[in-house]
Protein backbone atom coordinates (compact mmCIF):
# COMPACT_ATOMS: atom_id res chain seq x y z
CA UNK A 1 0.00 0.00 0.00
CA UNK A 2 2.75 2.49 1.12
CA UNK A 3 4.61 1.86 -2.55
CA UNK A 4 1.75 2.38 -4.27
CA UNK A 5 1.28 5.70 -2.93
CA UNK A 6 5.04 6.29 -3.20
CA UNK A 7 4.33 5.90 -7.15
CA UNK A 8 1.49 7.83 -7.39
CA UNK A 9 3.22 10.61 -5.43
CA UNK A 10 6.21 10.12 -7.85
CA UNK A 11 3.94 10.34 -11.16
CA UNK A 12 2.47 13.33 -9.57
CA UNK A 13 5.58 15.23 -8.62
CA UNK A 14 6.47 14.41 -12.60
CA UNK A 15 3.09 16.46 -13.30
CA UNK A 16 3.57 19.15 -11.33
CA UNK A 17 7.41 20.25 -12.93
CA UNK A 18 6.07 19.65 -16.84
CA UNK A 19 3.07 22.08 -15.31
CA UNK A 20 5.79 24.38 -13.56
CA UNK A 21 7.75 24.47 -16.71
CA UNK A 22 4.07 25.17 -19.04
CA UNK A 23 3.26 27.89 -16.48
CA UNK A 24 6.89 29.64 -17.19
CA UNK A 25 6.43 29.37 -20.76
CA UNK A 26 2.78 30.93 -20.82
CA UNK A 27 4.20 33.77 -18.35
CA UNK A 28 7.00 34.80 -20.41
CA UNK A 29 4.55 34.63 -23.77
CA UNK A 30 1.99 36.34 -21.98
CA UNK A 31 4.22 39.05 -20.91
CA UNK A 32 5.44 39.39 -24.37
CA UNK A 33 2.03 39.69 -26.03
CA UNK A 34 1.30 42.55 -24.02
CA UNK A 35 4.04 44.47 -24.28
CA UNK A 36 3.80 43.83 -28.41
CA UNK A 37 0.39 44.52 -27.92
CA UNK A 38 -0.75 46.52 -25.73
CA UNK A 39 -4.75 47.09 -24.43
CA UNK A 40 -7.66 48.39 -26.51
CA UNK A 41 -8.61 50.76 -23.97
CA UNK A 42 -12.29 51.04 -23.62
CA UNK A 43 -13.95 54.67 -22.96
CA UNK A 44 -13.65 54.07 -18.99
CA UNK A 45 -9.83 54.72 -19.56
CA UNK A 46 -9.71 56.74 -22.97
CA UNK A 47 -12.74 59.13 -22.93
CA UNK A 48 -15.45 59.48 -25.15
CA UNK A 49 -19.23 59.67 -25.19
CA UNK A 50 -22.32 57.68 -24.18
CA UNK A 51 -25.91 58.09 -25.07
CA UNK A 52 -28.83 56.14 -24.46
CA UNK A 53 -31.24 55.86 -26.45
CA UNK A 54 -34.98 54.36 -27.25
CA UNK A 55 -36.20 53.36 -30.46
CA UNK A 56 -38.77 50.40 -31.79
CA UNK A 57 -38.08 47.50 -29.89
CA UNK A 58 -38.36 45.38 -33.01
CA UNK A 59 -34.92 47.40 -34.26
CA UNK A 60 -31.98 44.90 -33.36
CA UNK A 61 -28.26 45.83 -31.86
CA UNK A 62 -26.37 44.39 -35.64
CA UNK A 63 -28.51 47.19 -37.62
CA UNK A 64 -27.50 49.75 -34.67
CA UNK A 65 -23.75 48.76 -35.17
CA UNK A 66 -23.76 48.87 -38.90
CA UNK A 67 -25.26 52.06 -39.49
CA UNK A 68 -23.18 53.76 -36.59
CA UNK A 69 -20.20 52.26 -37.67
CA UNK A 70 -20.47 53.64 -41.69
CA UNK A 71 -21.28 56.90 -40.49
CA UNK A 72 -18.94 57.78 -37.95
CA UNK A 73 -16.43 55.89 -39.32
CA UNK A 74 -15.38 54.35 -36.09
CA UNK A 75 -16.22 51.26 -33.74
CA UNK A 76 -19.33 52.00 -32.09
CA UNK A 77 -20.35 49.56 -29.09
CA UNK A 78 -24.19 49.20 -28.83
CA UNK A 79 -25.38 47.82 -25.74
CA UNK A 80 -28.73 47.06 -24.69
CA UNK A 81 -30.14 48.95 -21.60
CA UNK A 82 -32.30 46.01 -20.13
CA UNK A 83 -35.86 47.00 -21.58
CA UNK A 84 -36.86 46.68 -25.32
CA UNK A 85 -35.59 49.08 -27.79
CA UNK A 86 -33.28 50.77 -25.10
CA UNK A 87 -30.18 51.11 -25.71
CA UNK A 88 -26.56 52.32 -24.89
CA UNK A 89 -24.20 54.03 -27.96
CA UNK A 90 -20.76 53.90 -26.78
CA UNK A 91 -18.13 55.74 -28.98
CA UNK A 92 -14.39 56.19 -28.77
CA UNK A 93 -14.47 59.74 -30.09
CA UNK A 94 -16.55 62.96 -29.07
CA UNK A 95 -16.70 65.06 -32.16
CA UNK A 96 -20.37 67.29 -32.86
CA UNK A 97 -22.56 64.00 -31.52
CA UNK A 98 -25.35 65.85 -29.60
CA UNK A 99 -28.89 64.49 -29.45
CA UNK A 100 -30.27 65.58 -32.85
CA UNK A 101 -26.78 64.33 -34.93
CA UNK A 102 -28.28 60.92 -33.09
CA UNK A 103 -31.12 61.36 -34.20
CA UNK A 104 -30.03 62.13 -37.69
CA UNK A 105 -27.76 59.20 -37.96
CA UNK A 106 -30.49 56.68 -36.85
CA UNK A 107 -33.27 57.87 -38.55
CA UNK A 108 -32.76 54.99 -41.47
CA UNK A 109 -33.70 52.83 -39.10
CA UNK A 110 -36.63 54.91 -37.38
CA UNK A 111 -38.15 57.96 -37.34
CA UNK A 112 -39.14 57.34 -33.46
CA UNK A 113 -35.48 57.90 -31.72
CA UNK A 114 -35.51 59.30 -28.14
CA UNK A 115 -32.36 60.61 -26.64
CA UNK A 116 -32.90 59.63 -22.91
CA UNK A 117 -29.54 61.41 -21.83
CA UNK A 118 -26.51 61.55 -22.94
CA UNK A 119 -22.83 61.78 -21.15
CA UNK A 120 -19.59 62.83 -21.76
CA UNK A 121 -15.83 61.19 -19.77
CA UNK A 122 -13.14 63.31 -20.81
CA UNK A 123 -9.41 62.08 -21.59
CA UNK A 124 -8.34 63.92 -18.19
CA UNK A 125 -11.09 61.32 -16.05
CA UNK A 126 -9.92 58.32 -17.87
CA UNK A 127 -6.56 58.68 -17.10
CA UNK A 128 -7.38 59.31 -13.83
CA UNK A 129 -9.40 55.72 -13.89
CA UNK A 130 -6.30 54.15 -15.28
CA UNK A 131 -3.70 55.33 -12.51
CA UNK A 132 -6.44 54.78 -9.81
CA UNK A 133 -7.16 51.09 -11.39
CA UNK A 134 -3.00 50.39 -11.63
CA UNK A 135 -3.04 51.93 -7.95
CA UNK A 136 -5.47 49.31 -6.80
CA UNK A 137 -4.12 46.35 -8.38
CA UNK A 138 -0.36 47.62 -6.82
CA UNK A 139 -2.33 47.83 -3.13
CA UNK A 140 -3.78 44.41 -3.39
CA UNK A 141 -0.63 43.23 -4.46
CA UNK A 142 0.74 44.48 -1.90
CA UNK A 143 -1.62 44.05 0.99
CA UNK A 144 -1.02 40.17 0.14
CA UNK A 145 2.40 39.92 0.44
CA UNK A 146 2.22 41.44 3.57
CA UNK A 147 -0.63 38.95 4.41
CA UNK A 148 1.51 35.73 2.75
CA UNK A 149 5.22 36.90 5.16
CA UNK A 150 3.01 36.79 8.30
CA UNK A 151 0.58 33.58 7.59
CA UNK A 152 4.23 31.76 6.00
CA UNK A 153 7.76 31.28 5.82
CA UNK A 154 8.72 33.68 2.84
CA UNK A 155 9.67 30.79 0.96
CA UNK A 156 6.20 29.75 0.59
CA UNK A 157 4.69 32.99 0.81
CA UNK A 158 6.86 33.57 -2.80
CA UNK A 159 5.30 30.37 -4.52
CA UNK A 160 1.82 31.58 -3.91
CA UNK A 161 2.58 35.36 -4.98
CA UNK A 162 4.32 34.51 -8.05
CA UNK A 163 1.00 32.50 -8.63
CA UNK A 164 -1.05 35.41 -8.35
CA UNK A 165 1.23 37.30 -11.09
CA UNK A 166 1.29 34.57 -12.98
CA UNK A 167 -2.67 34.35 -13.20
CA UNK A 168 -3.43 38.28 -13.85
CA UNK A 169 -0.36 38.31 -16.42
CA UNK A 170 -2.04 35.62 -18.48
CA UNK A 171 -5.52 37.22 -18.11
CA UNK A 172 -4.21 40.20 -19.41
CA UNK A 173 -2.80 38.77 -22.49
CA UNK A 174 -5.10 36.94 -23.17
CA UNK A 175 -6.98 40.65 -23.59
CA UNK A 176 -3.91 42.22 -25.25
CA UNK A 177 -4.13 39.67 -27.74
CA UNK A 178 -8.11 39.39 -28.76
CA UNK A 179 -8.19 43.26 -28.27
CA UNK A 180 -11.02 42.74 -26.49
CA UNK A 181 -12.31 46.33 -24.61
CA UNK A 182 -10.57 46.36 -21.26
CA UNK A 183 -12.72 48.66 -19.38
CA UNK A 184 -13.07 48.86 -15.44
CA UNK A 185 -15.34 45.65 -15.42
CA UNK A 186 -12.41 43.80 -16.28
CA UNK A 187 -10.02 45.33 -13.82
CA UNK A 188 -12.82 44.54 -11.38
CA UNK A 189 -12.61 40.63 -12.48
CA UNK A 190 -9.07 40.70 -12.48
CA UNK A 191 -8.86 41.93 -8.59
CA UNK A 192 -11.91 39.28 -8.54
CA UNK A 193 -9.03 36.48 -9.61
CA UNK A 194 -6.03 37.83 -7.15
CA UNK A 195 -8.79 37.05 -4.58
CA UNK A 196 -9.83 33.30 -5.69
CA UNK A 197 -6.25 32.19 -6.69
CA UNK A 198 -4.56 33.27 -3.02
CA UNK A 199 -7.35 30.89 -1.66
CA UNK A 200 -6.50 27.83 -3.14
CA UNK A 201 -2.68 28.61 -2.66
CA UNK A 202 -2.92 29.18 0.71
CA UNK A 203 -5.47 26.19 1.32
CA UNK A 204 -1.94 24.19 -0.18
CA UNK A 205 0.55 26.27 1.31
CA UNK A 206 -0.53 25.46 4.53
CA UNK A 207 -1.24 21.76 3.86
CA UNK A 208 2.77 21.57 2.62
CA UNK A 209 3.29 23.43 6.44
CA UNK A 210 1.47 21.43 8.12
CA UNK A 211 3.19 17.98 6.22
CA UNK A 212 6.66 19.82 6.83
CA UNK A 213 5.89 20.08 10.76
CA UNK A 214 4.52 16.81 11.32
CA UNK A 215 7.25 14.91 8.85
CA UNK A 216 10.36 16.48 8.87
CA UNK A 217 12.39 14.12 7.19
CA UNK A 218 10.05 13.62 4.85
CA UNK A 219 11.86 14.48 0.63
CA UNK A 220 10.51 17.83 -0.07
CA UNK A 221 9.32 17.07 -3.17
CA UNK A 222 6.69 13.90 -2.01
CA UNK A 223 6.23 16.83 0.41
CA UNK A 224 4.61 19.05 -1.88
CA UNK A 225 3.38 16.09 -4.13
CA UNK A 226 1.52 14.71 -0.70
CA UNK A 227 -0.05 18.20 -0.42
CA UNK A 228 -1.15 18.61 -3.76
CA UNK A 229 -2.77 15.44 -3.25
CA UNK A 230 -4.64 15.85 -0.02
CA UNK A 231 -6.33 18.92 -1.22
CA UNK A 232 -6.94 18.01 -4.97
CA UNK A 233 -10.40 16.80 -4.58
CA UNK A 234 -11.50 19.64 -2.50
CA UNK A 235 -10.05 22.05 -5.48
CA UNK A 236 -11.93 20.92 -8.18
CA UNK A 237 -14.97 20.64 -6.37
CA UNK A 238 -14.26 24.15 -5.96
CA UNK A 239 -13.00 25.43 -9.07
CA UNK A 240 -15.55 23.55 -10.96
CA UNK A 241 -18.95 24.66 -9.06
CA UNK A 242 -17.37 28.58 -9.54
CA UNK A 243 -16.55 27.54 -13.04
CA UNK A 244 -20.38 26.57 -13.77
CA UNK A 245 -21.74 29.63 -11.73
CA UNK A 246 -19.09 32.03 -14.19
CA UNK A 247 -20.44 30.24 -17.02
CA UNK A 248 -23.87 30.72 -16.61
CA UNK A 249 -23.08 34.48 -16.14
CA UNK A 250 -21.29 34.40 -19.33
CA UNK A 251 -23.99 32.50 -21.22
CA UNK A 252 -27.16 34.57 -19.84
CA UNK A 253 -25.23 37.74 -18.56
CA UNK A 254 -25.45 39.21 -21.88
CA UNK A 255 -22.73 41.38 -23.52
CA UNK A 256 -22.54 44.21 -20.67
CA UNK A 257 -21.11 40.62 -18.77
CA UNK A 258 -19.07 39.21 -21.14
CA UNK A 259 -15.75 40.15 -20.63
CA UNK A 260 -16.06 40.28 -16.92
CA UNK A 261 -17.60 36.49 -17.30
CA UNK A 262 -14.65 35.68 -20.04
CA UNK A 263 -11.36 37.08 -17.54
CA UNK A 264 -13.08 35.14 -14.23
CA UNK A 265 -13.35 31.92 -16.29
CA UNK A 266 -10.03 32.21 -17.97
CA UNK A 267 -8.68 33.15 -14.30
CA UNK A 268 -9.97 30.12 -12.39
CA UNK A 269 -8.94 27.68 -14.67
CA UNK A 270 -5.72 29.09 -14.78
CA UNK A 271 -5.41 29.66 -11.23
CA UNK A 272 -6.27 26.27 -10.51
CA UNK A 273 -3.41 25.11 -12.60
CA UNK A 274 -0.71 27.87 -10.88
CA UNK A 275 -1.70 27.23 -7.66
CA UNK A 276 -0.51 23.30 -8.08
CA UNK A 277 2.52 24.40 -10.30
CA UNK A 278 4.31 27.23 -9.44
CA UNK A 279 2.89 27.35 -5.97
CA UNK A 280 4.64 24.17 -4.79
CA UNK A 281 7.44 24.09 -7.00
CA UNK A 282 9.03 27.53 -6.42
CA UNK A 283 8.92 26.68 -2.81
CA UNK A 284 10.69 23.52 -3.63
CA UNK A 285 13.33 25.50 -5.81
CA UNK A 286 13.78 27.65 -2.85
CA UNK A 287 14.55 24.62 -0.61
CA UNK A 288 11.74 25.62 2.03
CA UNK A 289 12.31 22.47 4.71
CA UNK A 290 10.83 21.31 8.30
CA UNK A 291 13.84 23.62 9.68
CA UNK A 292 12.31 26.92 8.84
CA UNK A 293 8.85 25.75 10.62
CA UNK A 294 10.66 24.39 13.37
CA UNK A 295 8.87 25.34 16.81
CA UNK A 296 11.26 26.55 19.68
CA UNK A 297 10.49 24.95 23.00
CA UNK A 298 9.53 26.62 25.90
CA UNK A 299 11.67 27.31 28.67
CA UNK A 300 10.53 27.21 32.06
CA UNK A 301 13.27 28.88 33.25
CA UNK A 302 12.27 32.34 35.28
Amino acid sequence: MELKNMSKLSKLTKARYLSSIFSVLIMLSSIGIILVNGFNWGLDFTGGIVTEVKLDPNIKAEQISELLAKTSEQEVSVISAGEPGRWILRYAKVDNAGAEDIKTVLAPLTDNVEVLNSSIVGPQIGQELAEQGGLALLAAMICILAYLSFRFEWRLASGALLALFHDVIFVLAFFSLTQMEFNLTILAAVLAILGYSLNDSIVIADRVREVLIAKPKMAIDEVCSSAVQATFSRTMVTSGTTLFTVAALWIMGGAPLQGFSIAMFLGIMIGTISSVSVGTCLPEYLKVSAEHYKVEPISDAP
